[in-house]
C-alpha cells in the first residue's frame, strides 16, 4: 500500500483507452475561439442548497410520439449566442526598455497595435426571466463581446457571470426582464428508451427542433481528462440520437414534458458533422454549476480525497477482490474527507446515497451535486465486509469552506518563473510565462495564450509572479476612482513573435 499523499484534488488512476480511428469526439463550434480536444475520458437526489432559476414543473402527460407541447414550451426560451474576440496585436519595437529585452529587431518605428476580429456561434438556455443563460463553455471561451439573439430576433450584450471548464458551462447575464425561461427537470429519472428534444441554432438556424431516445447515460467519452485549469474534467453525459451540429453546443436536451434535461455539448463524427450520437451534460450537475456560479463566482466542488481505479478483470485477479463492479480505492489523502470517516485502501465504493456506482462516470456525476460541508453515505466492500461511513465532503483546500476567487487568480492564467536556460530560449532578458489560460479570466478576454511570456506590465519589469501581484494590486487598490483598472502587457511568444495587449481588470 502507498503511503498517505498530502491533502489535494481528488486524483484519478484510472487508465483512459484511446479511441479507434473510426471516428472523433467533438465540439459543435467549428468557428469559435476556444476548440475543445478532439480526444473525449466522465454521473444521483437534488440538494435544498441549489438554486432553481425557474421552477422545476411536473411531467406532463403526452403522448409519447407527440413532441409539439414540448416544442411549444422550449423554442423561444433557446437562444444564439454569438462569441466576438477582438485580438490585440503589437509586432513592432515600443521604446527603449522593449529594445533592452529583446534587442533591436529591425522592425523600425514603432505602430499602433492592429486588431482582427473572429467570430462563432453557439447556442444557449434563458433559466430565469430577468435574464440568466446557461450555455457551453467552449462557445463563451475568450470571447471580447457576446451577444445573444432571441428567438423573436431581439438582441442584447450578454456579460459573463462565470465559467466552469471541468463540465463545460458557463452562465451569462442580459439586462431584460419577463423572458420565456425553460424549467429544470430532473435528469436522474430519464430512462435509457426515453424520447428527448434537442433545441438550438445549428448552422445559425435558429429555432431548430430534432428528437431522439436516450441511447445512455454516465457516459465517459474521453474529451481530454484534464481542463485547461488543471481540474479533472468532469464527464457523466448523456448520450442521445438526436440530430445535432455546429451551432447546437449550449442549446437545450428536453424531455416530452418540455423540461430541461442536459445541455448539448458534443457529437461524435467522423466529418464535424452530425453522425449519429450527440452528448449532453445533465441537468442535475447545470443546476448545481449555475447555482454556484451566480452566488460565488466559481464552482464550489467537493472531492473525496481519494486516488482510485476503475474496477476491470486484471485488477480483481491481482487485488483478489470479492466486488467485480465498483471504484477500487488505491490510497487515502491523509485528512481527506475519505480518511476522516474511516474509508481505507483496497475498499470498492459500490454505492454513494444508495446510488450504485459503476463507473468513474458516475462517481463524478454523484459528487458534482454536492458541495464541501455536505454529508454523503458512502458503501463499501471491504474483501466481502459491506460497510457504510457518513462521509462530510471537503474541497480542494481541505475543508468545508466555501472559495471564492481572490487576487491574481482573476486574471484565469498560471505563471512559471523561468530559469536563465529558459529566457535564452525564449530570446528574453528577463519575463514570466504564461504556463496556462483559463477560459473567461481577464487574460483569456484580452487574447493571451499560453507559452506567451510577460516583460512588461505598465512600464515595470516582470521577473515573477510576485512581480504581477504587485502590479495587479496595485491597479486594484490604489487606483484612483476615475482611472480604469488595465494592465498594459508587453512580451513574446515561443516563435520570436512580439506582442501587447490591454488587460481590462474591471469585467
Amino acid at each position: 500500500m502507498e503511503t498517505k499523499k498530502s491533502l489535494g484534488l481528488l486524483a484519478v488512476m484510472v487508465a483512459v483507452s484511446g479511441l479507434t480511428a473510426i471516428g472523433t469526439y467533438k465540439v459543435m463550434e467549428p468557428h469559435t475561439v476556444q476548440q475543445l480536444s478532439d480526444n473525449l475520458t466522465l454521473q444521483g437526489d437534488s440538494n435544498s442548497h441549489l438554486v432553481q432559476f425557474s421552477p422545476t414543473v411536473s411531467r406532463a402527460s403526452v403522448t409519447d410520439n407527440d413532441f409539439t407541447q414540448a416544442a411549444e414550451k422550449t423554442v423561444n426560451a433557446v437562444v444564439g449566442v454569438k462569441n466576438v474576440q477582438i485580438v490585440q496585436q503589437q509586432y513592432q519595437n515600443m521604446d527603449p526598455l522593449f529594445d533592452f529585452f529583446f534587442g533591436n529587431r529591425g522592425y523600425g518605428q514603432q505602430q499602433m497595435p492592429q486588431q482582427k476580429a473572429r467570430e462563432g456561434y453557439g447556442s444557449g438556455v434563458i433559466i430565469s426571466s430577468d435574464g440568466y443563460i446557461v450555455t457551453n463553455n467552449h462557445v463563451i471561451a475568450n470571447a471580447s463581446q457576446l451577444t445573444v439573439t432571441l428567438n423573436d430576433q431581439r438582441q442584447f450584450e450578454a456579460t459573463l457571470v462565470g465559467t466552469d471548464p471541468t463540465t463545460d458551462i458557463a452562465l451569462l447575464k442580459v439586462d431584460a426582464q419577463d423572458l420565456p425561461t425553460i424549467a429544470f427537470g430532473e435528469s436522474d429519472n430519464l430512462k435509457v428508451g426515453e424520447w428527448v428534444l434537442a433545441v438550438g441554432n445549428p448552422f445559425m438556424l435558429n429555432s431548430t427542433v430534432t428528437a431522439g431516445i436516450v441511447s445512455a447515460k454516465a457516459r465517459q467519452i474521453g474529451m481530454g481528462q484534464r481542463s485547461n485549469n488543471g481540474q479533472m474534467n468532469i464527464e457523466s453525459f448523456i448520450q442521445t440520437d438526436a440530430a445535432v451540429n455546429p451551432g447546437n453546443s449550449g442549446g437545450a436536451l428536453v424531455n416530452t414534458a418540455g423540461e430541461l434535461v442536459g445541455i448539448n455539448t458534443a457529437i461524435y463524427s467522423e466529418t464535424g458533422n452530425y453522425a449519429g450520437y450527440s452528448f449532453a451534460v445533465p441537468s442535475s450537475i447545470v443546476n448545481k454549476v449555475v447555482a454556484d456560479l451566480r452566488q460565488y463566482g466559481q464552482v464550489q466542488r467537493a472531492v473525496l480525497g481519494i486516488h482510485i481505479q476503475e474496477i476491470n478483470p486484471t485488477l480483481t485477479e491481482e487485488k483478489e477482490l470479492k466486488e467485480t463492479e465498483g471504484i477500487y480505492v488505491a490510497d487515502v489523502i491523509e485528512g481527506g474527507a475519505a480518511d476522516d470517516a474511516g474509508i481505507k485502501a483496497g475498499d470498492v465504493i459500490t454505492s454513494i446515497n444508495k446510488v450504485r456506482i459503476k463507473n468513474f462516470g458516475i462517481l463524478q456525476g454523484e459528487l458534482a451535486r454536492h458541495t464541501p460541508g455536505e454529508k454523503v453515505q458512502v458503501t463499501v466492500d471491504r474483501k466481502g465486509d459491506i460497510k457504510t461511513f457518513t462521509v462530510t465532503l471537503k474541497n480542494s483546500d481541505g475543508n468545508t469552506e466555501m472559495q471564492t476567487k481572490k487576487g491574481i487568480d482573476s486574471l484565469g492564467a498560471k505563471f512559471q518563473t523561468l530559469t536563465a536556460k529558459e529566457l535564452q530560449k525564449y530570446g528574453v532578458r528577463k519575463g514570466v510565462l504564461v504556463k496556462s489560460v483559463n477560459q473567461g479570466g481577464a487574460f483569456a478576454r484580452a487574447g493571451i495564450h499560453e507559452k506567451f511570456v510577460i516583460v512588461k506590465i505598465n512600464d515595470s519589469v516582470v521577473n515573477s509572479d510576485k512581480d504581477i501581484e504587485a502590479a495587479y494590486n496595485e491597479l486594484t487598490t490604489n487606483r484612483s476612482a476615475d482611472q480604469d483598472p488595465v494592465m498594459f502587457i508587453v512580451g513574446v511568444y515561443p516563435n520570436g513573435r512580439a506582442a501587447y495587449y490591454a488587460v481590462d481588470l474591471s469585467k
